[in-house]
């Protein structure tokens, strides 16, 4: 087996069109082409977990955190980053980071940190932009159900909990062709007026050169016209962070108490109680503290998240307990996750689980 086929699964498990823009998301170090030895899965790709790989023969790191995050303009070994990439190299081990691609899907990070806390009825947090695009063509009648359903095999019409969405309208087109046309109806110089299905359907838009590949291939016209719109509609199933609610609301003693247990922190950092039960809670894994007022508008009892400033906790107003649980601990369950996954897809491979802590952060 290939690397790249393994990708291709990770891919599939996480869009990587679904990372944010600030992000540093695939294939970082390596070579896709060469054959997989064995898949070590961890939470940070660090020299100690390279040399773990190289051990345990294994020539793919599965990270959630990018080793490479930022530029980098010389590879001396100098620090951690140059040290875990040096040693990749020189063992011909390849490293990929799912990080954000896997923060953004409905079934990822957030979704995992939600059920380790028995969340339910759960929904993302912060609907992802501009992710969402419409594509509006004209076909004849006898094209229209056959150019549809290709564009739904290709991905569009998904809208929400519904599949193969698409509106339809008919009206009468009109062109004439030129004499290097071939038209479908009527002849070259003729004014042609013909009944036509306009067919609009959205679409995510990565998915835009699959699109136009069925789009292309499934017209019946010699030149397709067509447009592609970027729409303003949130993505309701992509984004980050989650809100859920508890079946029986806990005090916020009982609730941290809970939180502390299933995630398996050192310690919480929260804004001062007031009175409420916890009932509707906002996760977000790793650094979240710019989902604080999505978190109260949502009308969370409580919000969890990593890594806030200490002023951050005044924006609890009094609505909500806010909670810092450590960035490690807020994302602790994903890489069972991605081994689960992998070991499903192709079960008689080596998908190994790291036994390296990475977290830097330790409790006194």
């Amino acid at each position: 087996m290939k690397i790249k086929a393994i990708l291709d699964l990770l891919e599939e498990m996480a869009p990587l069109a679904y990372a944010e823009d600030f992000d540093n998301v695939g294939l970082l170090v390596g070579d896709a082409d060469a054959d997989a030895t064995g898949v070590l899965v961890c939470h940070d790709a660090l020299e100690n977990v390279i040399e773990e790989a190289i051990s345990r023969q294994c020539n793919l790191v599965v990270c959630f955190h990018p080793i490479l995050f930022s530029g980098i303009k010389k590879i001396t070994g100098k620090n951690y980053v140059e040290r875990a990439i040096l040693k990749a190299i020189k063992n011909d081990i390849a490293i990929y980071a799912v990080h954000t691609a896997l923060d953004n899907h409905q079934q990822g990070v957030n979704k995992i940190f939600c059920d380790a806390l028995g969340l339910l009825n759960t929904k993302v947090l912060v609907p992802k932009q501009n992710f969402i695009q419409k594509l509006v063509t004209y076909t004849i009648p006898e094209n229209a159900a056959k150019l549809r359903n290709a564009l739904f095999e290709a991905g569009a019409g998904k809208i929400g909990n519904y599949e193969d969405c698409s509106f339809n309208s008919q009206g009468i087109g009109t062109y004439m062709g030129n004499e290097n046309s071939n038209p479908e109806i009527g002849a070259r110089f003729e004014f042609v007026e013909a009944p036509e299905i306009k067919i609009e359907i959205t679409f995510e838009k990565h998915l835009q050169g699959k699109i136009l590949k069925a789009l292309f291939q499934n017209h019946v016209y010699e030149e397709v016209a067509y447009e592609i719109y970027q729409l303003q509609n949130n993505h309701q199933n992509i984004g980050l962070g989650m809100i859920g609610e508890f079946e029986t609301a806990l005090t916020e003693t009982e609730f941290l108490q809970l939180v502390k247990k299933n995630m398996q922190t050192g310690g919480i950092r929260h804004s001062a109680f007031i009175g409420k039960n916890i009932k509707k809670v906002a996760v977000l894994g790793g650094s979240g503290s710019f989902a604080i007022r999505n978190a109260i508008t949502a009308g969370a009892d409580a919000f969890l998240t990593a890594d806030l400033k200490y002023h951050k906790f005044y924006e609890a107003e009094n609505k909500l307990l806010l909670a810092d649980i450590g960035h490690f601990e807020s994302e602790r369950y994903t890489k069972n996750y991605i081994v689960d996954y992998l070991t499903k897809k192709i079960p008689n491979f080596a998908i190994i689980l790291s036994e390296e802590n990475t977290n830097p952060v330790k409790y006194f």
